[in-house]
């Protein structure tokens, strides 16, 4: 098995994707197999962290004590550039359809993908 990338949820600014050797099926969740067809030892890649926003739902209660200081703050699914879809954190404002970039934000003491929209002016 090929060695991991890190991504946020060992702390660095990056999204990694696996992508099957075998068939090409694209997934989010690291596994040492392809969900799709089980091959093995699929293949990591940096996701460029653009995607379109798929839902979105604005969270107005706590879930815990670490996250009261963030209410309301917005969940989404986002349709990624290469294939997979993800939940993040976004802007408040965002809906469904927006085109949109991850960077990345301090969130209940950990670091998260943070999804803001692409301004108009930015698109080719």
């Amino acid at each position: 098995m090929s060695e991991r990338l890190v991504d946020w949820t060992k702390g660095a600014e990056a999204i990694i994707f696996q992508t099957c050797n075998a068939c090409g099926h694209v997934q989010y969740f690291h596994r040492a197999f392809c969900a799709a067809c089980g091959g093995s030892d699929p293949r990591e890649a940096r996701a460029s962290g653009k995607g379109s926003v798929y839902a979105t739902s604005l969270v107005c209660r706590a879930a815990t004590p670490e996250t009261r200081a963030h209410v309301p703050y917005n969940i989404l699914l986002v349709d990624c550039a290469e294939g997979f879809r993800m939940m993040a954190h976004g802007e408040k404002d965002l809906a469904i359809g927006d085109e949109v970039c991850a960077k990345f934000v301090t969130f209940a003491g950990k670091i998260v993908p943070y999804f803001t929209r692409i301004d108009r002016a930015e698109k080719p």
